[in-house]
């Protein structure tokens, strides 16, 4: 099997797989609300499977493509992701308390998602053509700034999670880079106060905090949302009470088909089947890495880094705060939760993430060439007769054969 072969089929059969797991537990989270609303019991299923056929065709579009030409776009991106990051803020419909999305005809796109990947991208050129940050001024001097300005905006709408989702996936790219582990902690302990006084100054963050240090004192308030998590976890057992089976489903667990839909594949499946869960993401883990470390492009091996940090962090960021142990942020469970941006943009990802792994297997080949041939130059005999270069030659090689004298 060639070099980069077995990640790719894993990336690809457990991204597919996850997509198809999605598609029954969305369609399980919403028939009966959906039924109940629009007398359409496949009314988000519908919508979920055509955003799920347009995913995976720019997966597979972007697989046969070349990732380098991303590098150049990487300063267009960013600009481009700003721009429409500034126009949630001016023109996005208010929902839930928040604007983050901007609909375009029939359509509805959340631009937040496609600022993870256009930041990514920069990220990963500027650190590929520049030695790893030093010191903190390094690091803030651009890469901080524009991470700065992107999770401004984000907080502007608010979107909490998803600025935390890029500093993590941020994070993974300047491990990759090869940022010291004490600079790594500094600018790790600045963000975390940044987060707590944004939590703190912001009325529904900070009774999310506080519910989450124990959310049964406001079980019917601030609390009401991870307790009934916490009961659809506990109430499917080892085993679940069986697909389509949930009760916290109707009208009891908010946001049942999207940030929260673990609780209910928890409630469904039981134990076997989160576990199986985690184990998918880690499997991801496990072969998004491998390909980042394989890679012999500097550019390629942090954007791998990268995808394989922002799926994987998102994923546990998720899942932490649906078992209770982080405050609820509002992000998604990737290629699983309902969301066609978010489906979409990581769909695509993962497409750049398998022609990473694909193009340094074939990169890797090409360049053994050059280097046995140099080898085999340097390690030639020298022609008899070949001037003073090849006399020297063999005068040095006499020497090493004559006897060392007792």
């Amino acid at each position: 099997m060639r070099k980069g072969q077995l990640e790719q089929q894993i990336l690809l059969l457990v991204t597919l797989a996850l997509v198809a797991f999605g598609l029954v537990m969305v369609y399980s989270a919403t028939s009966a609300s959906a039924a109940l609303a629009n007398g359409d019991s496949s009314y988000y299923l519908r919508k979920q499977a055509l955003y799920a056929l347009v995913g995976v065709g720019f997966l597979l579009l972007i697989r046969r493509s070349g990732y380098r030409a991303l590098r150049p776009l990487s300063p267009p991106l960013v600009l481009a992701s700003i721009g429409l990051l500034l126009g949630v803020l001016a023109l996005g419909e208010t929902v839930n308390g928040a604007r983050r999305w901007l609909q375009v005809g029939p359509a509805v796109f959340q631009p937040s998602e496609l600022a993870k990947l256009a930041l990514l991208v920069f990220a990963a050129a500027y650190l590929a053509r520049r030695p790893a940050p030093q010191t903190l001024g390094e690091l803030i001097k651009p890469l901080g700034l524009v991470t700065g300005v992107v999770c401004a905006l984000l907080l502007a709408e608010p979107d909490l999670g998803t600025a935390i989702t890029i500093v993590v996936m941020i994070g993974g790219v300047l491990v990759v880079s090869g940022v010291p582990a004490r600079l790594l902690a500094t600018a790790g302990g600045l963000c975390v106060t940044l987060v707590l006084a944004a939590t703190w100054f912001e009325p529904y963050r900070r009774a999310r905090l506080l519910s989450f240090v124990n959310p049964w004192d406001d079980a019917q308030g601030a609390g009401y949302q991870p307790v009934q998590a916490m009961i659809a976890l506990g109430s499917g057992g080892i085993f679940g009470e069986g697909l389509g089976q949930s009760v916290l489903k109707a009208n009891y667990l908010p946001e049942a088909h999207t940030d929260m839909i673990f609780a209910i594949i928890g409630e469904e499946l039981g134990l076997v089947g989160a576990t199986a869960l985690i184990a998918a993401y880690a499997a991801f883990a496990y072969a998004g890495f491998r390909v980042a470390l394989a890679c012999r492009d500097p550019f390629g091996k942090r954007l791998a880094a990268g995808i394989t940090t922002l799926v994987c962090g998102q994923a546990l960021i998720n899942l932490a705060a649906v078992m209770g142990a982080a405050p609820l942020t509002g992000i998604t469970l990737p290629f699983v939760s309902y969301g066609g941006s978010s489906l979409v943009v990581g769909l695509a990802a993962v497409g750049i993430l398998l022609n990473i792994a694909g193009d340094d297997g074939r990169a890797t080949s090409r360049s053994r060439v050059p280097d046995r041939d140099r080898r085999n130059r340097r390690t030639r005999a020298p022609v008899a007769g070949g001037g003073r270069g090849a006399a020297r030659t063999r005068r040095r090689r006499d020497v090493r054969r004559v006897p060392r004298a007792v």
